[in-house]
């Protein structure tokens, strides 16, 4: 897991230093697991776009951000993005948002954090995940990337991005998946036949 996260870490690292300062950088990570999709959004606004990004976070515009200025920036982020498997919309859930303080991001050091994630059904092997992110289109500038599956039952078999990776195509296979689907009908066989003779017994008892 350090691993994975010291990989991506070096690549959004490098990509946040080189982003341009009119720019808000936006660098999603995904983590599959069995049963749910986690992903973690770093958000850097750079300096000319900070009063911006700002004004839409101080609401009440007394310079400081207050805990429910936190907590309503990142609802309105969440409703900015979208996830879905299979066509099938899935609904977000914060886990945890992070905030710098007001003297990090007039410095250029500052870095909002989101972590969220998404119950997944257990229902197909074949998977297609799609992550869309529309916040703040016009100064964002968007990264993706998904981290390697710690479960040996997942395996990703491809990644397709938009030119601006607002679009993120995750094509991955789960083994095991929907391998319980057909258990269903032969759990129902015995019951059918208890049911039956049951039936019977009673027909014959009245008898």
């Amino acid at each position: 897991m350090k691993t994975r996260l010291a990989a991506a870490t070096l690549v959004f690292l490098s990509s946040a230093a080189a982003h341009r300062l009119d720019e808000y950088l936006q660098a999603t990570t995904i983590s599959l697991e069995r049963d749910r999709v986690q992903a973690e959004l770093r958000l850097t606004p750079g300096v000319a776009v900070l009063p911006f990004v700002l004004g839409a976070i101080d609401t009440d515009g007394d310079g400081a951000i207050s805990a429910h200025e936190q907590r309503a920036y990142a609802d309105r982020v969440l409703s900015d993005l979208s996830l879905a498997l299979n066509g099938a919309r899935l609904r977000l859930h914060l886990i945890q948002v992070t905030f710098p303080t007001t003297e990090a991001f007039k410095e250029g050091l500052g870095e909002i954090r989101l972590d969220f994630a998404a119950p997944l059904p257990m229902d197909t092997s074949e998977r297609k995940l799609i992550f869309d992110n529309h916040h703040q289109e016009p100064i964002a500038a968007y990264l993706v990337n998904c981290l390697v599956p710690q479960d040996p039952k997942i395996r990703v078999t491809a990644q397709n991005r938009n030119y601006n990776q607002s679009h993120y195509q995750l094509n991955y296979v789960q083994e095991g998946a929907n391998s319980w689907w057909w258990l269903a009908p032969l759990a129902a066989i015995p019951l059918a036949r208890l049911a039956y003779a049951r039936s019977r017994k009673n027909a014959f008892t009245r008898s």
